[in-house]
């Protein structure tokens, strides 16, 4: 059961809309981790979010690249615009 419980707070802590997600990217960018009060200097950056909402977006997010750089998630591919053909993203390819 705890991990349906894990399951509703991933759901009720991805609520983000896509100005929040840019809000949360520059406010990461300026409050680095040596930062005394980190995550409430990015909630108020953010706006509508808790520290602790604003931290666990944070620990998802790093959840998610180490899925990605593990090679759980496949690199999507995407259609090229000269000839409609799809292609890997070319800079997650690269190491």
């Amino acid at each position: 059961m705890a991990s349906n419980s894990h399951n509703n707070n991933k759901e009720i802590f991805s609520s983000w809309t896509r100005m929040q997600n840019k809000q949360f990217e520059s406010a990461l960018a300026l409050y680095d981790q040596d930062t005394p009060d980190r995550w409430q200097n990015i909630a108020k950056v953010v706006g509508d979010k808790s520290a602790e909402e604003v931290k666990r977006h944070y620990e998802i997010l790093l959840e998610d690249l180490r899925h990605i750089e593990s090679g759980r998630v496949p690199i999507p591919s995407y259609k090229s615009t000269d000839n409609n053909q799809e292609r890997p993203l070319k800079c997650l390819n690269q190491h």
